[in-house]
């Protein structure tokens, strides 16, 4: 029985695995009294923070507690 050699495996330039890696793009920091708008509940005021978790964000009638990464929401 013979032992199986692991092979290297060869680049091959035009591949569309050697893509190398991007790292994701920092988080925004919010801080307490932030203006945000958020695509679905509005403008907003930002009333609590949570480190890299979540924000409490004030939009009036509601107040939301967006998660991290915050797709939807952009400080102004």
């Amino acid at each position: 029985m013979k032992s199986h050699r692991t092979a290297t495996r060869r680049f091959l330039p035009g591949s569309p695995f050697n893509v190398p890696t991007v790292p994701p793009p920092p988080l925004e920091q919010f801080a307490l009294n932030d203006r945000v708008s958020h695509d679905k509940y509005g403008l907003g005021m930002v009333i609590g923070v949570e480190d890299d978790i979540a924000v409490l964000v004030d939009f009036g009638p509601q107040q939301e507690r967006i998660l991290a990464p915050y797709a939807k929401l952009v400080k102004l």
